[in-house]
């Protein structure tokens, strides 16, 4: 039993650390330009909005209220965190002073609370039939990748390191490898919320595409080269899901 445990928080732990891998590509960009921080919000906000998608689509094959329950309750705390902040001066957060600071922070806080849901999603695979834990696994894995890219996205063109986007991505997902243990062992307590995080997380994202990501994007870039990278990133998420997920 120590060892099952201990395997179904390596892999969530394995999760966690291929979200920081999506930070590296920044490596080999030298200067990001003002058309660069455009293109780079309108990008995060296609990946936002597939990977919010995904979300609900999975939540809603599982339980349709609690899913619509879930979204409404992310929206509700999105909106009261970023009254908070707007009410709580100046902030830091990666490098990021003021404004930037709390729209990272935001985002942050959204994507941390993304993995509790999959991090349940982890340990209640590994509590079903033989290969379904290993296979979740992976797909949550490669799924992380474009998620800290997205994460990076809205940092390292505000001016966070590199290294330091990359802990903060792999920040938001430690509470996979928290989650897995006690959902892997109290499965049937754990399974009727994962509907519930899965939309709170989705209408926390949702809510900040369009109040915070998309609108900055129109600041720097033109509408029409806005919407064609929002459209391609979230192309390219949605197909790369598809492959991931591909049985």
């Amino acid at each position: 039993m120590d060892t099952t445990i201990w395997i179904v928080v390596a892999a969530a732990l394995l999760t966690a650390i291929m979200t920081g891998v999506g930070a590296l590509p920044f490596l080999f960009v030298k200067k990001v330009g003002h058309r660069t921080v455009g293109w780079s919000n309108a990008a995060a906000a296609g990946l936002m909005l597939a990977a919010s998608h995904s979300l609900v689509a999975e939540g809603v094959s599982l339980d349709i209220t609690l899913t619509l329950l879930g979204v409404l309750l992310g929206l509700g705390a999105i909106v009261l965190a970023d009254r908070l902040l707007s009410g709580a001066g100046d902030v830091e957060v990666a490098d990021l002073q003021g404004a930037g600071a709390a729209k990272a922070l935001l985002i942050l806080g959204i994507m941390t609370a993304h993995s509790f849901a999959e991090g349940v999603g982890v340990g209640v695979s590994f509590a079903g039939s033989d290969g379904l834990g290993a296979y979740i696994t992976t797909a949550i894995a490669f799924h992380n990748v474009p998620e800290g890219l997205a994460i990076a996205l809205v940092l390292v063109p505000r001016g966070s390191p590199v290294w330091k986007a990359a802990l903060w991505a792999i920040f938001t997902s430690l509470p996979q490898p928290i989650m897995a243990a006690p959902s892997y062992l109290f499965v049937e307590t754990f399974r009727p919320f994962l509907p519930i995080g899965l939309g709170l997380a989705a209408g926390a994202m949702i809510w900040m595409v369009f109040s915070e990501l998309y609108p900055d994007a129109l600041e720097k870039v033109d509408s029409g080269s806005t919407a064609t990278a929002v459209t391609l990133a979230f192309s390219a998420m949605m197909a790369f899901q598809m492959l991931v997920l591909a049985h």
